[in-house]
């Protein structure tokens, strides 16, 4: 789980910095579907469809047939393409040898990191409004600043505050399950959990934004940016007491305040994700 806030604090009293930190950060990649193993032809159709070799492109590989994986690479670099990957399938193998990620089906959840002792709880800047990509971004350790005792997990009948300090750090459990946030998020502040449902007792200002892999719930006035799903769970949901944001997301399939249907602002609304539909939203009062 990771809160993150850009309020400036004194060099002095900084805590000391992580090795490294996880963050969710939404992005959106071409996907290549493959049918044949003949890299002629597939030199060809790329040679029909692109119309340069400088188009640094990131893109990730889907093919149900067997490849020679180390030479279809090299043909995509030679086209100015960056295979960063491939979709879950005949391929694994491969990219394990090549040091290539594997990306979920469609539909499927990538599998969480599960950390062996405790989950880090930090705080950094929100992107811009004007980006339609949702991320949680990295922030400079030296401006955290700490969180009074308002977040808890809930962990088989068991809760888990976070106390006062300079870096705050989460006890946890074998596993990440759900997590309770009291406070108020404000502009600029980003909330990354991964592991369970995230849930919000306060409002989501404007600037901010919450993210989790699991549902999303705001028992307050939610603005800001709404992830839920973020790493492509399509039964996540996303509940709102007061729905107004300016990004919401299911899955990756997002929609932008312009494009909200005008009957669910400010009203108690569920969005979720339906395969050839994509986001429904839903007015909880007349459900």
């Amino acid at each position: 789980m990771t809160v993150s806030d850009n309020d400036s604090q004194g060099l002095s009293a900084a805590p000391a910095l992580p090795a490294l930190a996880f963050y969710g950060k939404m992005l959106t990649f071409s996907r290549l579907q493959f049918s044949t193993d003949d890299l002629s032809a597939i030199d060809a159709q790329l040679a029909a469809t692109l119309s340069n070799k400088s188009s640094n492109i990131p893109i990730l590989i889907d093919s149900e047939v067997e490849q020679d994986l180390s030479a279809l690479v090299e043909l995509l670099w030679s086209w100015g393409l960056q295979p960063i990957g491939v979709v879950t399938g005949t391929l694994d193998a491969q990219a394990r040898e090549q040091r290539l990620a594997i990306f979920p089906a469609d539909g499927k959840r990538i599998e969480r990191i599960l950390p062996s002792k405790k989950a880090a709880t930090q705080v950094s800047k929100a992107p811009d409004d004007k980006h339609t990509e949702s991320a949680s971004t990295n922030s400079d350790s030296t401006n955290s600043t700490s969180i009074n005792d308002t977040a808890a997990i809930n962990e088989s009948n068991t809760e888990t505050t976070i106390a006062t300090t300079t870096a705050e750090t989460l006890v946890s459990a074998e596993h990440i399950t759900s997590l309770i946030y009291d406070q108020m998020l404000r502009s600029g502040q980003s909330l990354n959990h991964v592991g369970g449902d995230l849930i919000l007792t306060n409002s989501v200002n404007s600037g901010a934004e919450a993210i989790t892999d699991n549902s999303l719930h705001v028992y307050g006035r939610a603005q800001g940016r709404l992830v839920a799903g973020a790493t492509g769970d399509k039964d996540a949901r996303i509940f709102c007491q007061v729905f107004n944001p300016s990004l919401v997301s299911v899955a990756g399939t997002y929609c932008l305040r312009d494009n909200l249907p005008e009957h669910v602002i400010d009203k108690s609304v569920q969005v979720r994700f339906v395969e050839g539909e994509g986001l429904v939203f839903t007015v909880m009062d007349d459900a």
